[in-house]
């Protein structure tokens, strides 16, 4: 990115979920680490060349100790016998105030999501390097932004604009070809990463440095717009950005514009992640082979579950038989399906030699073929993601800047009020089909993904779903098929499970939210999948009855 071409600002997103729970790991083994210290191994093969070419940096790498990133990154850089100007984010941090703000105990992180003027007051005070900890993903080039063009906090437009880019950039190669449904029209054996060129109105361009691999196309900015969001508000600390108003315009090869994004007041709410403990897990994988395959599966249940003493049996045992087997196979792998035992519970002996033990007694006294993926391991810990909401008011959001100086940075000035975002979540649950069009004519049992793109993640235990359509016939039918009935046919994993679904015309695109699909989130493994990164791409795999117009 720095060599490729001119640029002002270079971004990086370095927190997930999961990512905090693994730093809150590291803080608890040494309380001077809680930051990403792959920042630093960047950082030192091009601050001088940043320096050089006057390029700023804002990255939110600080995690849960931004200020000893900051003073690292001074260490870092007098080593090299630089003198960049430093500063950082703090107060996203709500475990000292644990108590105070009524949290439950046992957390190991409790964040709030904070907006971009923090990382604002800190380029205005002449910061070369800014680290946050955690901030809004978009936040990385909204407050940039907002330093730039001199937005405030009541240019709702220009705020919803740039959240919209930054939204677009926040997982790089995803908006240049990477894990694009349609993978196969582009090469993508090497996506260059997104830039966007922003401008005083909150509109931008999308493109990426000349030469680079992948693409950037209405297509794969689209596939990014619907990656883990919700409904038509995307709510943020700074602006509430409606995504259907989002216009996005082929402008030349590998440019694509956005505008037209309005802005509303935010919530007057932050959004805070909280980390802690679920318990411990473990899995043991059997491998069936040949035929017979349910029973053998049948058997296996009945022996180990009868060899668990009733006294050290853990609180959960979770069977999921994938039958990847295939008939008269020319390979034993390709001749055996996998059964898959995940044991969960809050004392890790009962999830672990327990476990080992009735496996390894079964092995010449079980199903013809036995064998397992791998020896039974230790077990380990496993954690929970949660979302909590606290007043803005209530979060202690601070400026350090490059001087040490300290500037408060006040909350939104005007937000939506609790009625209005009531009205607006069950506005978002209500919303339903459109009506019925003409008729399609003739139909021909297809996989959806022969007329659909798809892109899903997940939020905590929900999984996000958008599934696009690439022309307007295409978005007609599309919009008048895939109704919440027809996902629960398609998707039985998700029959039970309470599912919104939002229609956003001006991109051609239902967003689904599937809530509970993912337990209780990604460091839970509740599933196969258990970000749900694939879970369009199964939908996009099934089959159902399309107009042979759009085929």
């Amino acid at each position: 990115m720095l060599t490729g071409g001119p640029l002002d600002v270079l971004t990086g997103d370095y927190l997930a979920e999961l990512t905090m729970l693994i730093l809150a790991r590291d803080r608890l083994k040494d309380p001077s680490l809680g930051y990403a210290r792959t920042f630093l191994r960047q950082l030192e093969e091009c601050l001088g060349l940043a320096l050089e070419r006057g390029v700023r940096i804002v990255v939110n790498a600080g995690g849960l100790n931004p200020a000893r990133l900051a003073d690292a990154v001074r260490e870092l850089a007098k080593s090299q016998g630089l003198d960049p100007a430093v500063g950082h984010v703090e107060g996203d941090d709500l475990l000292p105030r644990r108590e105070e703000l009524g949290l439950r105990e046992g957390l190991l992180a409790a964040n709030a999501y904070l907006g971009a003027f923090g990382i604002a007051e800190c380029l205005w005070g002449g910061a070369d390097v800014v680290v946050t900890g955690r901030v809004t993903d978009a936040a990385l080039v909204v407050g940039p932004a907002v330093a730039h063009f001199g937005w405030g906090a009541d240019d709702l437009d220009a705020l919803a604009g740039a959240v919209v880019a930054g939204h677009v950039l926040e997982c790089g190669a995803q908006a240049t070809g990477g894990n694009y449904a349609f993978f196969r029209e582009h090469d993508v054996t090497r996506p260059g990463f997104p830039l966007a060129e922003l401008h005083a109105d909150g509109s931008s361009v999308i493109t990426k440095h000349p030469g680079t691999g992948g693409a950037v196309t209405v297509g794969t900015v689209t596939a990014q717009l619907l990656y883990e969001t919700g409904g038509p508000r995307y709510l943020g600390p700074d602006v509430t950005a409606r995504l259907d108003t989002v216009r996005l315009t082929g402008d030349g090869p590998d440019r694509v514009r956005i505008d037209g994004v309005r802005g509303e007041a935010p919530p007057a709410t932050l959004k805070a992640g909280l980390n802690r403990l679920g318990g411990h897990r473990n899995e043991v994988v059997f491998v069936l082979t040949g035929l017979d395959i349910e029973a053998k599966a049948a058997l296996v249940r009945r022996q180990f579950e009868d060899g668990l003493a009733a006294d050290r049996r853990p609180a959960e045992l979770r069977w999921t038989l994938a039958r990847t087997d295939h008939a008269d196979a020319a390979t034993e792998e390709a001749a055996s399906a996998l059964l898959r035992l995940t044991a969960r519970d809050a004392d890790p002996a009962r999830v672990g030699r327990e476990l080992g033990r009735v496996a390894v007694e079964m092995g010449l006294a079980g199903y013809p073929g036995f064998h397992l993926t791998a020896p039974p391991g230790p077990g380990a810990p496993y954690g929970v993601f949660e979302a909590a909401y606290l007043a803005a008011g209530e979060v202690e959001h601070t400026a350090v800047l490059p001087d040490g100086r300290r500037v408060a940075v006040p909350p939104a000035p005007v937000t939506a009020t609790v009625q209005e975002e009531r009205e607006e979540r069950e506005e978002q649950e209500e919303q339903g089909p459109e009506e019925e069009g003409a008729d399609p004519g003739p139909t021909r049992r297809a996989p959806l993904g022969l007329v659909a793109g798809a892109r899903s993640g997940d939020k905590g235990g929900d999984a996000n779903l958008g599934v696009w359509a690439r022309d307007e016939p295409g978005w007609r039918w599309l919009s008048r098929t895939l109704t919440i009935e027809l996902l629960r046919e398609l998707l039985p994993e998700a029959a039970e499970l309470s599912i919104a679904r939002h229609l956003l015309p001006n991109l051609r695109a239902i967003n689904f939210t599937i809530t509970g699909l993912l337990g209780e989130g990604v460091a839970a493994q509740h599933r196969f999948d258990p970000q749900a990164k694939a879970l369009g791409e199964w939908l996009r795999s099934r089959r159902l009855d399309i107009p042979e117009a759009l085929l």
